[in-house]
């Protein structure tokens, strides 16, 4: 073989073993997702300070289906569509709700959870629908689906929808007497509520089935398979029903 000939060859060689380099590289790099852990049972601090959940589980379980390395960070609802847009993280699991306008702006991931709107009252308080608190003070968590429900049955603008970050302080809210009604998605609203015994539920059949979904940037469909591919091997193992039992203490019924 000529000097030329075992240069190029080198090269290469060089060339193949730098690709499986960078390509080793690029799936061992971790992945940061963002959850905001003030939303029980899907995702809170424990008394560890470590952030649990629904969420943090099913997203433990596609990760380690797909053999990916992730780290969760705790970031505030008013922030992590910005978190994502940055580049701070990479994905977003925190109780999303797919909708035609968020799909404009980010992907998602198949629904993990099957979702809909609950409203929270007092015990004694005889509202049994979304209607029934129009003049009613109305908490909400900002720019969440309820504060969507709540701004196109009463107006956006409306003085009687009370704004806040987190549901724990809707919930506040309305325990402490400051709102006549809370909105927010069944699965934490029901869970805070269990823990009131001065507040009940009402569902108002008017309300849609929703989906959560994880999030990411639109366009990186190849993060998007991984997760599908991920959910859909945690639903057929088994491993899905095991995590909603553990944080719903029901059996998954595949609704």
């Amino acid at each position: 073989m000529s000097i030329s000939r075992r240069i190029a060859t080198l090269g290469l060689g060089l060339a193949a073993s730098f690709g499986v380099s960078l390509v080793a590289h690029a799936q061992a790099r971790e992945l940061t997702v963002a959850s905001s852990a003030t939303y029980a049972p899907f995702a809170f601090e424990n008394k560890d300070k470590q952030i649990v959940g629904f969420d943090i589980d099913i997203i433990n379980a596609i990760a380690k289906h797909q053999n990916l390395k992730i780290k969760v960070v705790n970031t505030p609802w008013s922030g992590i569509f910005a978190a994502l847009n940055n580049g701070d993280v990479d994905l977003v699991i925190s109780g999303v709700t797919i909708n035609d306008k968020r799909r404009q702006s980010y992907d998602f991931s198949a629904p993990y959870f099957a979702a809909h709107q609950l409203i929270a009252v007092p015990k004694g308080s005889t509202v049994a629908s979304l209607k029934d608190l129009a003049g009613k003070k109305i908490a909400v968590v900002n720019a969440s689906t309820a504060d969507d429900v709540a701004s196109r049955e009463f107006g956006k603008t409306s003085a009687n929808i009370r704004r806040f970050e987190s549901t724990p302080l809707i919930i506040s809210e309305l325990a402490g007497g400051g709102v006549d009604a809370a909105i927010g998605d069944n699965g934490v609203i029901a869970y805070r509520v269990s823990q009131n015994a001065a507040l009940k539920t009402v569902e108002d059949p008017s309300f849609p089935e929703e989906g959560f979904g994880i999030v990411v940037k639109k366009g990186d469909k190849a993060l998007q398979d991984k997760l599908n591919a991920g959910l859909a091997a945690v639903r057929a193992d088994g491993s899905y029903g095991e995590i909603y039992k553990k944080w719903f203490a029901k059996e998954y019924k595949g609704r």
